[in-house]
């Protein structure tokens, strides 16, 4: 009955929206446009640099790592120093958006990691990507850079821990039916050979998403020579910083008619980024014949294909509806940024608690939130309502409350989604308390 439910409320839902949507009308025309502009953007920029390899990872997670591993340093009743330790700066080395950690943190909360590991992991992923720390300091000030470093640190471990407290003893349930499930028969590679595996397949992800160098050199059409930091992109102009006074530049892309990056060893890592991450992928299939027995290799690839169906239909309706309602970055579609810009003016409760909320709904892919939260300063946002968007936005999207509500259930996604979003803006009402005018 529930199934045939859902199956109605999906077609009533369908019939609503071709029944009554203006379609002929140029503003819901131009959403739709942004809605599939940012789909495909998407599609392009991290399917399968990003995507694709998490998936792998995470298929292997289910396959390679025993399920007694993973209950004893993350699970129930795991240290929670080591636990929530590994867990809260995990993305410092992953550097992935808010969707690529979605197939990591389903394969080791469906190994048996406990919710509030496995939610700081989810958290941390995006949010303490280490470049756009970087940048945010760089772009917008050195204070909220630390900010938003100290910040998302600290909320992966304290929202994982009232996740824990909250759903204490569904968890106790969960880490009792695991023990009492029989051990699988432990496959006869050592382990070190299953770490080094695992080390060639993040570093695969890792190169392949090398963030692109932030001192930039761009010669435009006129002879026009600009240099100064690469502070973002948004759909049709890339933002630069210029060093000596500070001003941001918002440079159309149609005029750019080549682009320099001063050279470091930096820089040859992103220019030769899929060249290295080729070179790990080719030793990664070279050792795969000896090392992984056939049946194994099959389950693998049942596993992942068992997550990209799980998750990629929700993450591509998901961006298709958050490109509709916003747009990207510096493109406008069903919801006007000045009703945004207006209402995040200043560091009151109401604007720190809106600035949060929005920057859950909204997509951000890496580095995007730059630009983004640079337009909303210069239009007068207040520091506290910045650094509520730089903690909610990153590590929340619709796409990605989507996917979460797929693996976790209804209910535990509102709790974690209403926790950011509490966090976030308590602590942006406090920093613009301290810093704010």
């Amino acid at each position: 009955m529930s199934r045939n439910l859902k199956l109605f409320a999906w077609i009533a839902g369908t019939f609503l929206f071709a029944y009554f949507v203006p379609f002929s009308h140029p503003k819901v025309q131009k959403a739709l446009t942004e809605a599939f502009l940012m789909l495909q953007e998407y599609a392009r920029e991290h399917v399968l640099t990003c995507l694709v390899p998490a998936f792998f990872i995470a298929g292997a997670i289910s396959v390679f790592i025993s399920q007694a591993a993973v209950i004893r340093y993350l699970g129930y009743r795991a240290k929670k120093v080591l636990a929530y330790g590994v867990a809260s700066v995990s993305g410092t080395i992953l550097a992935v958006c808010s969707c690529t950690v979605l197939p990591l943190f389903a394969g080791i909360y469906k190994r048996g990691a406990g919710l509030g590991p496995a939610i700081a992991f989810l958290y941390s992923g995006p949010a303490i990507n280490i470049l756009a720390i970087i940048l945010t300091a760089r772009v917008l000030g050195a204070s909220l850079g630390l900010a938003r470093a100290v910040g998302a640190v600290l909320f992966s471990v304290v929202i994982g821990l009232l996740m824990h407290l909250i759903f204490r003893k569904e968890e106790r349930e969960k880490a009792e039916a695991a023990l009492a499930m029989p051990e699988p028969e432990r496959p006869k590679r050592p382990l070190w050979k299953t770490a080094v595996l695992f080390a060639l397949m993040i570093a695969v992800l890792v190169f392949a998403n090398w963030g692109r160098p932030s001192s930039v050199t761009l010669h435009l059409s006129d002879g026009t020579v600009i240099t100064g930091i690469r502070a973002g992109e948004e759909a049709d102009a890339i933002l630069v910083k210029l060093p000596d006074t500070g001003e941001m530049l918002h440079v159309a892309k149609a005029e750019i008619v080549s682009t320099e990056y001063a050279q470091s060893a930096y820089t040859t890592l992103w220019r030769y980024r899929f060249a290295v991450a080729g070179v790990f992928l080719l030793v990664l299939l070279s050792l795969l014949p000896a090392w992984m027995e056939r049946e194994e290799g099959k389950a693998w690839l049942h596993s992942t294909w068992d997550y990209a169906v799980m998750i990629l239909p929700y993450l591509f309706g998901g961006v298709l509806v958050a490109g509709f309602l916003l747009g990207r970055p510096g493109s406008e579609a069903l919801i006007p940024a000045r009703w945004i810009q207006v209402a995040v003016g200043g560091n009151s409760w109401a604007a720190c608690a809106i600035a949060s909320v929005a920057g859950a709904l909204m997509y951000f892919a890496t580095l995007t939130e730059v630009p983004i939260l640079q337009g909303l300063i210069g239009a007068g946002m207040g520091p506290g309502p910045a650094l509520a968007l730089l903690l909610a936005g990153p590590a929340l999207s619709l796409p990605n409350m989507l996917v979460i509500r797929r693996i976790l259930g209804t209910k535990k996604t509102l709790a974690y989604v209403t926790l950011v979003v509490i966090a976030a803006t308590l602590t942006g009402k406090l920093y613009g308390t301290v810093v704010g005018p």
